[in-house]
């Protein structure tokens, strides 16, 4: 499917679908607790129904509908098929640990995307602490663990790469027959991914012991739990950046008291000139008098932020930069090369656009051009420039990745005639959003 978003007049509210990451997060740690746990207002989208449908497979009850997922925990048994994660790195690699709880063979495998994402730190570190598994790629999915041989003890891996690996690796060391005691080689990425998962583990029951480069978990038991999801701040930002090149957005289900890192979008937009106001669980967002002003700002807490950040830059005066982004390269799609590469088509516009291994620098469309005092310029001539220019329209690759083509909606709305392949790809994390856009003014076609 493609859209094609034409310029629109954006305003009024929407309200915001649960997280993502804390949806998974609560699933995992309801199905390692002995009992019934809730889940109440889930997210409902591919990745959060792959990560139920793995589960399923290796034995977890989960009764599903629109408001609650009850979760019956601790009745694993061995698949007898593959578990497939779809493109849900989350998924696979959490469940890649859980797989070393459960006696036989398990065997996990992804989609396209996944297939090519990292997962050799997670396989070595496990393996450090007894289990027995192995990858068929090089550094990749399918993943093959041999589960029952928690030891414990002491392991170590790379903090830059995910804190999805630590993450996996807290999820299971509480049945550890020894402690577990995590070692960081290198500095953690994405730190606020992995406060959300201690917060959800001490929720069902789990503390975990942290010193600077250092998790320590003893064994200990989860307990069942009514576990609430808060809005998505990443899915959040999409509709906060409409705000703030319009007469005023209000998005609702979010408050700013949560762990999300996304959630510092809102100092972002005050740094860029947006008028931000916070209301307890709704936030209303609006643009000032004058253009967005460029940012210069680290983005290695805040990954998911890229496409957004990118785009707002595309559309402010002055040269924005974005650094800590390498691993904005390694998600559904290379995040870096496909926001360039869109950007690019804007060029006519006076955007301009230059790419590091970590870093990306956008010169926004308002910014002034140097002007040529030795040209002389008629009436006629000024008159031309004076007038309103037309461009051609843009279409725009999504490389299958939600964010790409959720970011380059928000691009469409605020300049028009933008139309994005694979627009269906939103429903990774957000399957109402094209609707939701529609709901506040934006002009949005869908087509095969």
């Amino acid at each position: 499917m493609q859209v094609t978003v034409k310029k629109s007049e954006v305003k009024g509210s929407v309200s915001i679908p649960s997280s993502k990451s804390q949806t998974i997060r609560g699933l995992m740690c309801a199905a390692l607790a002995d009992g019934e746990s809730v889940l109440e207002n889930p997210l409902i989208c591919e990745d959060t129904d792959v990560a139920a449908d793995v589960l399923s497979k290796v034995g977890i009850q989960i009764q599903r509908n629109e408001s609650s997922w009850r979760v019956r925990g601790n009745t694993f048994r061995a698949p007898t098929e593959d578990l497939y994660c779809g493109e849900s790195a989350t998924t696979l690699r959490f469940m890649t640990a859980i797989c070393s709880l459960i006696p036989g063979k398990s065997r996990l495998v992804g989609g396209p995307s996944l297939s090519r994402r990292p997962v050799r730190s997670l396989v070595e570190a496990l393996d450090m602490l007894g289990v027995r598994c192995s990858m068929e790629g090089k550094t990749t999915p399918p993943v093959n663990v041999e589960g029952g041989a928690l030891r414990g003890g002491d392991t170590e891996l790379p903090g830059h790469i995910s804190s999805q690996f630590v993450s996996a690796l807290l999820l299971i060391a509480p049945f550890a027959q020894k402690e577990v005691n995590i070692r960081l080689t290198s500095k953690l990425t994405s730190r606020p991914y992995l406060l959300m998962t201690t917060r959800c583990l001490k929720k069902f029951g789990i503390n975990v012991k942290t010193s600077f480069d250092k998790f320590v978990v003893p064994r200990q038991t989860y307990r069942p739990e009514t576990f609430p999801l808060e809005g998505d701040w990443s899915s959040a930002s999409y509709f906060l950046a409409l705000g703030a090149l319009s007469e005023g957005m209000d998005v609702e289900n979010i408050t700013t008291a949560s762990v999300q890192g996304d959630r510092v979008i809102l100092d972002f937009l005050r740094s860029m000139g947006a008028s931000v106001r916070v209301a307890g669980n709704t936030v209303e967002v609006s643009k000032k008098e004058g253009n967005l002003k460029a940012i210069k700002t680290d983005l290695s807490d805040c990954i998911d932020l890229l496409p957004t950040m990118a785009v707002l830059a595309a559309l402010a005066e002055g040269t924005s930069e974005f650094m800590g982004i390498e691993r904005a390269r390694i998600k559904e799609s290379d995040r870096v090369a496909a926001v360039c590469e869109g950007l690019k088509k804007l060029a006519p516009r006076g955007v301009e656009v230059s790419e590091g291994r970590s870093s990306l620098t956008v010169t926004g469309m308002n910014t002034p051009k140097p002007i040529d005092e030795s040209k002389e310029e008629d009436e006629e001539n000024k008159a031309e420039d004076a007038a309103e220019k037309t461009y051609e329209p843009v279409t725009i690759d999504s490389h299958n990745d939600h964010r790409i083509a959720m970011a380059f909606g928000v691009l469409g709305s605020a300049i028009g005639d933008i139309t994005i392949t694979n627009a269906e790809c939103v429903a990774k994390t957000y399957p109402g959003f094209w609707e939701a856009l529609k709901s506040v003014g934006g002009e949005v076609e869908q087509h095969e």
